[in-house]
């Protein structure tokens, strides 16, 4: 367990305080190809006359896709509230870019309905995919899957699907749908007619957040968003066919719970380093919540672990490390905290809390509040922010050194009380040469290249 530090940032030039870290941040990257890299940042940001996105120099953006701009593929619009993402490489050097959309029933632009890859017309959720050259010129934009529900995260197979979340579990007959809704759906990027718009029912109906798979035998971690009590839980799916490739997950499995013993709820686990052996897995008792959602569920006189805003998820080296973006007093969390990222090892049925994020000291700076995640090139992570004021990506090297990598959305609302649209979905191409990222308001998709290695 390191000490804590204090960062210090560079805006524009000016030196100010950022994120506080406690924490052993090597911790994060083992196992990882890129885990060796420990770049400290590429310089502050430049200002951007557009208002879109600043960058530090040498970097640029390209524009990928807007909200309401049609879709190449003629089935409609550009759908609003881009969300989690995920790149695939393709034939002949290509990338598919698989995007989700968040949209709520009261979602500006829904995702069109298509023939075969709509499972519910009255939810305006799901997934677009963009398919790009090796320049990231848009070849195709199209529909991956429609008629679901506030997809917000999910995660990538080993065998290079996506793993769409729907963040909700609206029942048939709620806000006008016309299917039950909370489940995880399977789009394939370079054939979306080959998975459909079949809902994963065995991996749970919740308030699903994001997925990570473990590669040497198919176990499927899951992140459940709940903001208000009772709090979410961490699952793991049992799959009855392990690694099976498409369409696998359909054959069903098992869903459990985690249940860390004396601990109801992670916050009020403060301290770095801090370890649980002998962690719990229990059996759902109802997985398709048919009368009670499953985190009020009886799951016997041990109870089990809650944990509020439980987000980003991914798999490194032989852990899954998960996210609680934040917990508050006044919610009803037994402590506060600004962030999380815990650590479980199957193989030793351990769990560590491996970060603690503490407040910023400027709301213009790199905060609070982590969500979507991804591993960057040089090592470290890639950090999509969902707090207060500016809003940045921010990279976390191995050291627990913070910077900026961009800053975007400016030119929503007025100077005198402008907004900050939150990024989300950041990921990186096969070849690590381009970072995607969306903003979540006004829908946009950004491609940014520059000396990443």
């Amino acid at each position: 367990m390191s000490a804590t530090r204090r960062q210090i940032l560079s805006r524009t030039g000016a030196a100010a305080a950022g994120i506080a870290f406690t924490g052993a941040l090597s911790e994060l990257f083992a196992g990882s190809a890129v885990a060796a890299g420990s770049r400290g940042g590429y310089g502050p940001l430049v200002p951007d006359p557009a208002g879109l996105l600043d960058l530090p120099a040498g970097f640029r953006y390209t524009v990928l896709s807007r909200q309401g701009e049609p879709l190449r593929s003629g089935e409609g619009l550009v759908p609003s509230n881009p969300d989690g993402m995920a790149a695939f490489a393709g034939r002949r050097g290509r990338t598919h870019l698989v995007r989700n959309h968040e949209n709520r029933v009261t979602g500006k632009i829904g995702v069109p309905t298509v023939p075969g890859l709509t499972y519910d017309p009255a939810a305006k959720g799901g997934c677009t995919v963009l398919t790009l050259d090796g320049r990231n010129n848009v070849l195709d934009e199209r529909v991956g899957i429609a008629g679901t529900a506030v997809n917000c995260a999910g995660g990538p197979t080993p065998w290079g699907t996506w793993l769409t979340c729907e963040e909700t579990e609206d029942k048939a007959g709620t806000n006008g749908y016309a299917k039950d809704h909370g489940f995880i759906f399977e789009v394939d990027g370079a054939d979306p007619h080959r998975t459909g718009a079949v809902p994963l029912t065995a991996m749970g109906r919740f308030q699903h957040e994001a997925i990570a798979v473990d590669p040497a035998n198919g176990i499927v971690y899951e992140t459940e968003d709940a903001f208000q009590q009772p709090f979410g839980l961490f699952y793991r799916f049992l799959p009855e066919r392990p690694l099976g490739g498409t369409g696998s997950l359909r054959a069903g499995g098992a869903l459990e719970a985690m249940r860390v013993p004396g601990v109801p709820d992670l916050s009020v686990i403060q301290e770095t380093g801090a370890r649980f052996e002998g962690v719990e897995w229990v059996p759902v008792p109802d997985p398709q919540a048919v009368e009670t959602p499953i985190r009020l569920q009886d799951f016997g006189p041990k109870g089990i672990t809650h944990a509020q805003k439980l987000e980003g998820c991914y798999w490194g080296g032989n852990a899954v490390y998960f996210v609680s973006s934040f917990a508050r007093v006044k919610d009803g969390s037994g402590a506060t905290h600004f962030g999380q990222v815990w650590k479980y090892e199957p193989h030793r049925r351990r769990l560590t809390l491996v970060v603690v994020f503490g407040p910023s000291t400027d709301i213009q700076l790199p905060g609070e509040s982590p969500d979507n995640i991804c591993l960057a090139p040089t090592g470290g992570l890639m950090v999509c922010e969902d707090g207060d004021g500016a809003q940045h990506v921010y990279g976390v090297n191995r050291k627990g050194e913070v910077y900026a990598v961009a800053r975007g959305a400016r030119n929503i609302g007025t100077p005198e009380d402008p907004e900050w649209g939150e990024f989300a979905g950041v990921t990186f191409s096969p070849d690590l040469r381009t970072m995607y990222v969306n903003c979540y308001t006004p829908g946009t998709t950004f491609a940014v290249t520059g000396p990443w290695c």
